[in-house]
């Protein structure tokens, strides 16, 4: 069973909130269309038809063309994707603190 990450599991499970993961998990790199979608999870006629919604709110960013194929990237001068990266980044870091009390309490007892 694949496990759900925690931005996931917070904002709910679709196609775009999928894509959003992996582009704010790995927001320093460029990907093509088909290395979004199948990192992502999702088919590339899904990310197709979300597409235009990435495009139209500045979610994504064009970078630079290899061959034919064109890569974008997280647009993170948007302000609401810099929102988003702040949620995720808080998601990480209560999880980590959780974590880090609950191994305290096994090694204290």
């Amino acid at each position: 069973m694949e496990t759900k990450s925690l931005f996931i599991e917070f904002m709910g499970d679709s196609a775009m909130i999928r894509t959003l993961d992996y582009l704010l998990t790995e927001r320093e790199l460029d990907f093509s269309i088909t290395d979004m979608a199948e990192n992502a999870g999702i088919g590339r006629a899904t990310l197709y038809r979300i597409w235009d919604n990435l495009i139209d709110n500045e979610i994504i960013a064009h970078t630079r063309d290899i061959g034919k194929a064109k890569l974008y990237k997280l647009n993170k001068d948007n302000i609401k994707i810099k929102k988003l990266m702040e949620i995720d980044d808080a998601l990480i870091l209560e999880e980590l603190k959780k974590r880090s009390e609950s191994q305290r309490a096994k090694v204290m007892a």
